[in-house]
């Protein structure tokens, strides 16, 4: 995906049916992913438009502008605008008692908060929070197309969460923002980095109430819906940001960014990933390198080696490692042993390989659990994995049943795992 879409579709107040509501919603939700990953130099006048309208609702006047070319320069550009990033988070303890008196960037979490919760109100999940799993209805209506549930007769405002919300949040809450932050941004609490606001990669919430308000299901506050213009014009203009007193640094939005659709997704799902190249990659080099979804270091796609995966600590980073030169070229390098092999009882025609693991390879033994998915990926294949099961495991169904929780004769009489 290298540009945003063109110009996003409006609720013409002419659409009557739920299924053309739900046309326009989707069409809205991929017009909102397409600013989430848009590689276009950021529009300064349009962002520095809509933070100073922030700032001018949170009472602070408008501020200096410091653009930087990546996530990346933040921190050294946040120090050289000391003290205006110098009290960055507040405890309620330690608030002053005027509003006015807190560091703007506290000024406008507040504003934000206080924004979603009344947007929220007009928007209700139709189901309670805090009251265990979500309905049977709604994991339901992830396995099947929006117009078919629209057909099954769920009501409209039910599935714009499935086909909208879950969609949104999935992809970047999941995706681009902790995948910058983990290589981008340093971890630890003693850089002063001060609030960040994620611009583009916040349009999973602006998008949600942008597309309820546009097919005609929410109507927010005239001043509600002045905020979230605001909000929306940064998050279609440029990247991550941090406001300070006085300053505001933006960050410009990545010059590449690589995409997939996440297997088995039905509601335009998607999750970072290249095999070859970062994923993220910003104009001044700053680069984020991701897997099928999840966020790896630049060895693991350029140089991976069964000695750099031996001395990996992260389970999953040496996941990806190992798939990314091969699991039979891992067990024939790494001197794994085979124990055991048979079919697999929940995906026919695949079988499952069990391996001892010596002590020598990842510190402690264990066995490995080779696998072949179920789901089938974006290229057509399905992925071979690797489980880490106790080492006390010796038959192959026995530990297949174990990753599910089940024993071995009740994972035997499986008809199909996922």
């Amino acid at each position: 995906m290298t540009s945003a879409r063109g110009a996003s579709p409006r609720f013409d107040g002419s659409l009557s049916s739920s299924r053309e509501r739900l046309s326009l919603a989707v069409a809205l939700r991929d017009d909102w992913l397409g600013h989430a990953f848009s590689t276009l130099p950021a529009d300064r006048p349009a962002a520095e438009a809509a933070v100073t309208g922030l700032y001018g609702l949170a009472g602070a006047p408008p501020p200096r502008f410091v653009w930087i070319p990546s996530p990346a320069a933040a921190p050294p550009a946040l120090r050289d605008e000391q003290p205006a990033f110098a009290r960055p988070r507040l405890r309620a303890a330690d608030a002053p008692a005027r509003w006015a008196d807190w560091p703007v960037a506290s000024r406008l979490a507040s504003l934000l908060s206080a924004l979603r919760t009344r947007l929220n109100r007009r928007v209700p999940r139709p189901w309670s929070l805090g009251h265990g799993a979500r309905p049977a209805w709604h994991q339901v209506a992830h396995t099947m197309a929006a117009e078919d549930a629209l057909g099954d007769g769920y009501p409209l405002r039910d599935i714009l969460w499935t086909a909208v919300h879950d969609p949104l949040a999935a992809t970047l809450l999941d995706g681009p923002r902790p995948a910058i932050r983990t290589a981008l941004l340093p971890a630890t609490e003693a850089e002063p980095l001060g609030l960040t606001f994620h611009g583009q990669h916040d349009t999973h919430w602006i998008g949600h109430y942008d597309i309820h308000a546009r097919l005609g299901l929410a109507a927010y506050r005239a001043a509600d819906t002045r905020q979230l213009a605001l909000w929306a014009a940064l998050a279609r203009a440029a990247g991550w940001w941090w406001p300070g007193d006085g300053v505001c640094v933006v960050a410009e939005r990545p010059a590449e960014t690589h995409t997939e659709p996440l297997p088995g997704a039905r509601h335009g799902e998607l999750r970072l990933h290249h095999p070859g190249r970062p994923a993220v990659r910003y104009g001044d080099g700053a680069e984020v390198y991701a897997l099928h979804g999840t966020a790896v270091p630049r060895w693991v796609v350029t140089e991976p080696t069964v000695a750099r995966i031996h001395r990996e600590p992260n389970v999953e980073v040496r996941r990806c490692a190992i798939e990314r030169i091969g699991w039979d070229t891992y067990v024939d390098r790494a001197g794994l042993h085979l124990l055991a092999k048979a079919p697999d009882p929940g995906n026919a025609g695949s079988h499952l390989h069990l391996y001892h693991v010596p002590r020598r390879v990842w510190g402690t033994p264990g066995r490995v659990l080779l696998v072949v998915n179920g789901s089938v990926e974006p290229d057509g294949r399905r992925r071979r994995y690797g489980l880490s099961v106790p080492p006390g495991i010796d038959d192959p169904v026995a530990a297949a049943g174990w990753s599910y929780g089940l024993s071995g004769p009740q994972y035997a009489r499986l008809a199909r795992r996922t």
